[in-house]
């Protein structure tokens, strides 16, 4: 057969010797340390242990509560009280989410995409809200019950 070789001729030579110093363990496996095999992969365990809270959602007396106060705020407008929403806010990459604070100064609600839109342009869906806290509240002469 054309092109076939037994190799003989070098199975019986010696190992080469390289010119460079021999490199230990821990050097040769360095080399190797930055490569993932799964680049994502740690990210998309990350991710699937992220915990989200569900959206609670509130009582008749709760719901009172707060038309009144987002009322009370509306109705001070010369005030422009500084106001802390605590709201629910979806996850974008899973179900769930969580509950943050924005503080502001209420400029609106848009009442046909029921949203309040604070002064820095900041909306929140009001079926998120679940907690308004004002200073506004603490005046005596202003009932919310």
């Amino acid at each position: 057969m054309s092109g076939f070789h037994d190799y003989s001729d070098i199975l019986n030579l010696s190992r080469p010797v390289s010119k460079y110093p021999k490199m230990s363990r821990e050097a040769r496996a360095a080399q190797f340390a930055s490569f993932a095999a799964l680049s994502g992969h740690e990210d998309a365990i990350n991710e699937t242990a992220r915990l989200t809270d569900k959206m609670l959602f509130l009582d008749d007396n709760s719901i009172e509560l707060l038309n009144a106060k987002l009322c009370a705020i509306l109705e001070c407008p010369e005030e422009k009280p500084t106001v802390v929403f605590t709201h629910f806010v979806k996850d974008e990459k899973k179900q769930g989410g969580a509950y943050v604070k924005t503080e502001g100064i209420v400029s609106k609600i848009d009442e046909i995409r029921k949203v309040l839109i604070l002064e820095d342009k900041t909306e929140i869906p009001i079926e998120s809200i679940y907690d308004i806290e004002s200073s506004l509240f603490l005046k005596p002469d202003l009932s919310l019950n």
